[in-house]
């Protein structure tokens, strides 16, 4: 098809099908391919180019005092056709023809629209760009072609494949279908949109392939029978086919042959839209398919050109050309031939109408006057203008101010194909349906894709309406779907479950299955300390130190905190015998002040007795420092108190027992001497140093390495043990040793004198006292250190106690028998009786 110009674009379109191509001998010369019949669709996609054309020339605005002409070519679906074309438009070798009444020879072409394939498209645009020809594609989707060291003159209307993958990507992510088959076909299409999809799908994590697949280019029923086979038996739900039509044919004819069904089919751009599948026949097979299509667009005007459209180039009113009928011997093979009689028996009209060639056909609705679907052509309407648009901002150049050498413009007279590029490359404008056109840096367009969904309506009849868009936006591809559009085409009414493994739940992570895709794995459950709050998580999270993971592994939960408290029954115990202990020490207190003058009071040395009191009183108190939260004041001051108060009542009792024997002595020939060194202020001298020296034990062990609340974990993981830390060993060590050597000694001068003569034997109380003492604080030692956490502090609390009794009662509680039960017995004559009887 050509029309005469000032200036010329040239354009490849499917116009025929290929119906043979000879074979080459290399013994003759080769004939010619033949090409026969007429394609609708590639015709009525040349026929969108010349209404374009037209329509420029009849815009004042747009390239004024212009005219536009075009040369289109028909590639008949084979390569070496379409290269072979490409070269007649840029050589101009073809056969020659008449342009106007003084101009013979072929037309100056400045750029192609075109072509449809990616591997036509590959071929022809590596040598157009040695010579920077612009070639604007309409449909050839290869992300290779975005290579512009390889293809410096290439540009497109259609998303690339890479777009294309991510659309896809982002619809699987949206239902969650992280287990797909894939379906591609043999060619540069399908080999480069396999690289980007599996690269793609591994790097977002969206999924994984159950298989993959290549299409066979010819009829090769085992191999189709093989694939149709892995995906009947592969538990992948959704299959993703990246073909073109008439591979769907050949597939879906072995589906059905099978009869597979319960699959979610995904449409590449190829095929999402094509009428010839979507039968009441396929609908078991192919209803509820999603897929994206190329942006769907408006031209107003082009039906009524499609009408007045003749192929023998004339225009008028005869359009009975035109009565054709698109008819189909089978459905898996379909052709376009202008009949005139009505079609032969078995023959099925996919147009929409069946012809006799009486019709009036502005009145008769066919494919090829369907506009209210126009995505490939609205894409070849876009690449007409991209060429108009930069042709006329080429023309709009002042001189002067040129973009080329020496700031010049390009020569109408003389145009050159690399003029035209550059302006091409920074062409801008928006059509008459709202859409925006401009190329990047590497050729391709604003990418935006139409979602599409293939119904099945309750009276039999099928539909593809869109649902959705995907489009490029700033922050990466933005999906929009309407799901209650979507028609699903399974039992349930919703979308099918399409994963090698179910997600793993909160407090699981996943493992994966050795040898398989990362998409199949198993459930772990999360160690103790470590969580998962999020579905599928690869990896558990440790809690922090505070915390700890709950049963169900899914939250941290803060740890359980274990101290001897006040409120458990174990330190209500203690502390009720501590207070009891302290009151117990009041009364006896008490009665020894009310009764200070009797004998027996006033024999005991009463002020030692006193101050005795007075320190087991502490001792009883300072066993509450060790109960209850520990706290750095509290750990630095219970074993302080603890030893101070010790030492001063066992530094009591040494007293005590030194003033007896020294009593003792006094009594033989020759030893008052002796009392003269233990009266009142000696007795608290030594009192007073020997607990001075215990004082200063404390001092430095507090300043050196004092004491200090810590949390242990080491017991139990999911507790928390607040204890104190002695801080220094040897400090302890030296404190509880400093008591000890205090109380080995009171025993010992107790044992020595427990003969004394007299009514009441006060060393033979010591002496008992002092067992009792040491042996609490020698089972104590290894019961503290074998006891955990509070289980220490309660050792400890009841060392001390046992302890405290075991002195009050021993050293008070015979003297408390007999100033209130045996009052006869609480005199001079009394306590002197048993001794003079003795003596």
């Amino acid at each position: 098809m050509q029309k005469a110009g000032d200036v010329v674009f040239g354009g490849l379109f499917k116009f025929k099908s290929l119906s043979g191509f000879p074979d080459l001998s290399f013994t003759s010369k080769p004939e010619e391919p033949t090409c026969t019949g007429l394609d609708f669709l590639g015709f009525r996609r040349a026929q969108t180019m010349a209404f374009a054309i037209d329509e420029i020339n009849r815009n004042s605005k747009l390239l004024p005092n212009v005219t536009l002409g075009y040369s289109l070519y028909d590639n008949c679906v084979k390569l070496a056709v379409a290269f072979r074309a490409g070269l007649a438009l840029l050589s101009g070798q073809e056969k020659w023809f008449t342009l106007g009444d003084t101009c013979p020879g072929n037309p100056p072409v400045l750029g192609i629209v075109g072509d449809a394939t990616s591997t036509n498209s590959i071929a022809i645009s590596s040598i157009f760009g040695l010579y920077r020809v612009p070639m604007v594609s309409y449909f050839a989707t290869c992300s290779c072609l975005s290579d512009r060291q390889r293809f410096p003159s290439f540009f497109r209307t259609i998303p690339s494949d890479d777009f294309q993958v991510r659309a896809m990507i982002q619809i699987l992510k949206r239902f969650g279908w992280t287990w797909v088959g894939l379906l591609v076909s043999d060619d540069d299409y399908g080999l480069h949109v396999t690289r980007s999809f599996q690269a793609d799908l591994v790097q977002s994590g969206a999924g994984c392939l159950a298989y993959r697949e290549v299409l066979p280019r010819g009829n090769n029923p085992n191999e189709l029978r093989r694939i149709v086979n892995v995906m009947k038996k592969s538990t992948a739900r959704v299959v993703i086919v990246f073909a073109y039509e008439s591979h769907m044919i050949k597939v879906m004819k072995e589906v059905v042959r099978q009869n597979v069904t319960g699959l979610q089919w995904m449409a590449s751009e190829a095929w999402s839209t094509y009428a010839p599948l979507q039968t009441p026949d396929l609908m078991p097979y192919l209803g509820g398919t999603l897929g994206i299509a190329i942006r769907r667009g408006e031209i107003p005007g082009l039906r009524d050109f499609l009408l007045i459209t003749h192929p023998n180039s004339s225009r008028g009113n005869n359009i009975s050309v035109l009565s054709t009928v698109f008819q189909v011997k089978h459905f898996w093979e379909y052709t376009f031939e202008c009949r005139f009689a009505p079609p032969p028996a078995g023959w099925v009209d996919v147009g929409g109408a069946l012809c006799t060639g009486q019709e009036d056909l502005e009145k008769v609705e066919t494919v090829y006057l369907d506009v209210s679907n126009l995505r490939p052509e609205y894409n070849v309407y876009k690449a007409v203008y991209a060429l108009a648009y930069a042709l006329h901002d080429l023309l709009q150049c002042v001189p002067g101010r040129g973009p080329f050498s020496g700031n010049s413009c390009a020569n109408f007279q003389q145009l050159e194909p690399w003029q035209l590029l550059y302006y091409l490359e920074r062409v801008n404008f928006t059509t008459s349906f709202g859409d925006q056109v401009s190329f990047d840096k590497n050729g391709d367009a604003i990418p935006i894709y139409d979602v599409m969904n293939w119904l099945w309506l309750p009276d039999g009849g099928t539909k593809v309406q869109a649902v959705g868009l995907v489009k490029e936006s700033a922050s990466g591809e933005e999906l929009t779907l309407d799901k209650d559009k979507i028609f699903w085409n399974f039992e349930s009414k919703q979308p099918p479950r399409s994963v090698c493994s179910e997600s793993c739940l909160p407090g699981t992570r996943k493992a994966r299955k050795k040898g398989q895709p990362v998409c199949c794995f198993d459930c772990i459950t999360c160690s103790e300390g470590k969580i998962s709050n999020e579905t599928d998580s690869m990896e558990c999270t440790s809690c922090p130190e505070d915390f700890w993971s709950n049963p169900q592994r899914n939250k941290c939960a803060p740890k359980r905190t274990d101290f001897l408290s006040y409120h458990e029954p174990l330190g209500i115990c203690l502390t009720t015998a501590s207070l009891l202990g302290t009151f117990i020490c009041a009364i006896v207190l008490g009665i020894f002040i009310h009764h200070r003058s009797t004998p027996m009071v006033r024999a005991n040395n009463s002020e030692l007795s006193f101050l005795l009191l007075l320190s087991l009183k502490l001792c009883f108190l300072c066993s509450l420092l060790f109960i209850g939260r520990p706290q750095l004041w509290t750990c630095q001051l219970r074993h302080a108190a603890f030893g101070i108060s010790f030492v001063l009542c066992v530094s009591c009792i040494l007293v005590k027992t030194m003033v007896v024997l020294a009593v003792f002595k006094s009594s033989k020939p020759g030893g008052g001497a002796t009392l003269k060194w233990f009266g009142a202020v000696q007795q608290r001298g030594t009192v007073l140093v020997l607990t001075s020296i215990q004082a200063a034990i404390c001092t430095a062990w507090l300043v050196s390495s004092s004491p200090t609340p810590r949390k242990n974990t080491k017991y139990h993981n999911d507790i928390i043990f607040y204890e104190c830390v002695v801080g220094s060993t040897v400090g302890f060590a030296v404190l509880l040793g400093y008591i000890g050597l205090l109380a080995v000694l009171s025993f010992l001068l107790a044992f020595l004198a427990r003969n004394l003569p007299d009514n009441f034997n006060e060393a033979k109380l010591i002496t008992f006292s002092m067992l009792i003492f040491c042996a609490v604080w020698v089972a104590f030692v290894p019961a503290y250190v074998n006891s955990p956490g509070k289980y220490a502090d309660a050792v400890e609390v009841f060392a001390i106690l046992a302890s405290s009794f075991g002195l009050l009662v021993a050293l008070f509680g015979p003297k408390c028998y007999i100033i209130i039960l045996r009052p006869e017995r609480n005199t001079k004559k009394a306590l002197m009786g048993r001794g003079t009887a003795k003596t």
